[in-house]
């Protein structure tokens, strides 16, 4: 199967240090991550996951782990989303990655998400992981550019 990956860049009207924290403050990924908020210590090695609340009851949607970090300029961890009925194995865990790129006063963020064809159903996790992705970087350049400036 050819390579799976989500890729997305979004320019937004902030400067690095602001984005950074947006995507690694709890309080704040919660107003674009579909309610969630992430959690780590932020230490290669150190687990991620992404914890909410649904009817009622706290729970953790995602897991993985961090495998690189350079605050301020990149962010790489791993997923799995154990909402799903996929079988938590390491060969089922997605890598993602945050590129931040200062330019102009503004911060340029690439997100990519993958390989896709490599893992269990993995044609519909891309597909959904894409629309999902869209739908955060959105919900986030607006929270960003109108709450957090």
């Amino acid at each position: 199967m050819k390579e799976l990956k989500v890729k997305k860049t979004i320019t937004l009207n902030a400067e690095v240090a602001k984005v950074w924290e947006a995507l690694t403050k709890p309080e704040m990924t919660k107003k674009y991550m579909f309610g969630t908020e992430v959690v780590s210590d932020w230490k290669v090695g150190s687990p991620i996951l992404w914890k909410g609340t649904s009817k009622g009851e706290e729970k953790i949607f995602v897991k993985g782990s961090i495998e690189r970090i350079e605050a301020g300029k990149l962010l790489q961890f791993t997923t799995f989303d154990l909402n799903a009925k996929y079988t938590d194995v390491p060969s089922n865990y997605i890598q993602a990655t945050y590129e931040l790129t200062p330019k102009f006063g503004k911060t340029v963020l690439s997100v990519t998400q993958g390989d896709y064809s490599r893992v269990e159903d993995g044609k519909k996790r891309f597909t959904d992981a894409d629309g999902g992705w869209s739908q955060a970087l959105n919900a986030l350049k607006a929270f960003i550019e109108t709450k957090h400036t």
